[in-house]
C-alpha cells in the first residue's frame, strides 16, 4: 500500500516538473553559450601631432644656423635630443642661413617607436660680404633668394615623449603642385549680376573702410578688414544662376597692400531684402577663394 502511494506521487511530481520545466528540455539538452569573442584590442596609434611639433622645432634650429650664435643653435638642438647627443649635428660652424617658415608634414611609422617625419622650411642664405679693399667695414650680408626644402627627421617616442634620434636628410620639393580636378562650370545669371553689382561694390568699399553694418543684411555678421587695406576697385561680379531669394556669386576685388595691387577671389552670398513698397539685394556672407 505504502508502495502505490509511493510511486503514485512520483507519478505526479514528474508530471508537474515536466509542466514547469518543458518535455522539449529533458528530450533535448538546451545549447551551451557560445562563448564571448575576446574584445579587440584598439591599437596605438603613433603620436602624429607630438612628432611633428618636436619635428618642426628641431627643423627650425638645425637649418638656421649663424657662425656668431653656434651656442644658441646647439642649445635649441639639444631640447628635442637624446643627452649625450652632439648638438652640432654636423655643422661645421661656418656661414649664416636664416630660416623663414615651418610647416611639419607627413609622419611615417617606421618599427619599434620609430618614425619618420617630413618637414618643409622655407630657407633664405645669406652670404656676408668681405671689405672692400682699403676699406674696414664690410658691406651689409647678400640675402639669396628664398626657397623651400624638404627635410626627414628620425625620431622616436617612447613613454609617451618624443625625441630626434639621429641626423636628417635634405629632400627635394616638386617645382609645381598637383594638377587640380576638373570642376563643373557654373551658370550665371546675366540680369540679376548687373542688378546687383552696385550693391556688391558698395560692400566691400565699406569692407576695407572698416564698417559694413550699413551694406549687409538684416542678421548678417560680416567682419571689416584691419587697416591698411585699401579698396580699388570691383574688378568683376558674376551671380549664379538660381530662382530663390539667396544667391551666391563669385567677384575678382583689386586691393592695395603693402605699396602693391593685388586681385583676389571672393564667393558672396546675397539675400533680397524685402520692405512694404520695394526690395533690394544685399550682401549676406563673404568667403575668400573660389569655391
Amino acid at each position: 500500500m505504502f508502495a502505490r502511494r509511493l510511486g503514485r506521487g512520483l507519478v505526479w511530481f514528474v508530471v508537474v516538473l515536466a509542466a514547469i520545466t518543458g518535455v522539449r528540455a529533458w528530450v533535448i539538452p538546451p545549447k551551451a553559450p557560445a562563448p564571448k569573442a575576446p574584445a579587440a584590442k584598439a591599437e596605438a596609434t603613433y603620436p602624429d601631432e607630438a612628432a611633428q611639433a618636436v619635428a618642426a622645432r628641431f627643423a627650425r634650429a638645425y637649418l638656421g644656423w649663424d657662425e656668431g650664435k653656434a651656442e644658441e643653435r646647439e642649445q635649441l638642438l639639444a631640447s628635442v635630443l637624446p643627452p649625450d647627443t652632439d648638438a652640432t649635428m654636423g655643422w661645421d660652424g661656418h656661414g649664416r642661413q636664416d630660416v623663414l617658415a615651418v610647416q611639419p608634414g607627413a609622419v611615417t611609422e617606421t618599427k619599434n617607436g620609430q618614425a619618420r617625419v617630413r618637414v618643409e622650411v622655407l630657407l633664405r642664405p645669406v652670404i656676408e660680404a668681405e671689405p672692400a679693399k682699403g676699406k674696414k667695414k664690410a658691406p651689409a650680408p647678400a640675402e639669396q633668394p628664398a626657397r623651400w626644402v624638404g627635410l626627414d627627421v628620425p625620431v622616436v617616442e617612447s613613454s609617451g615623449q618624443i625625441a630626434v634620434t639621429g641626423r636628417p636628410g635634405l629632400v627635394g620639393i616638386p617645382e609645381h603642385g598637383p594638377k587640380a580636378p576638373d570642376t563643373p562650370t557654373t551658370q550665371t545669371d546675366p540680369e540679376l549680376s548687373t542688378q546687383t553689382e552696385g550693391a556688391v561694390d558698395k560692400f566691400f568699399a565699406a569692407y576695407a573702410a572698416g564698417d559694413t553694418d550699413a551694406v549687409t543684411a538684416p542678421g548678417a555678421s560680416v567682419p571689416a578688414l584691419p587697416a591698411g587695406v585699401e579698396y580699388k576697385g570691383l574688378v568683376s561680379w558674376s551671380a549664379d544662376s538660381g530662382g530663390d531669394d539667396t544667391r551666391t556669386g563669385t567677384a575678382l576685388v583689386s586691393w592695395s597692400l603693402a605699396g602693391a595691387s593685388v586681385e583676389q577671389v571672393y564667393r558672396v552670398t546675397i539675400t533680397r531684402v524685402s520692405t512694404s513698397d520695394a526690395h533690394r539685394w544685399q550682401v549676406d556672407d563673404v568667403r575668400g577663394g573660389s569655391t
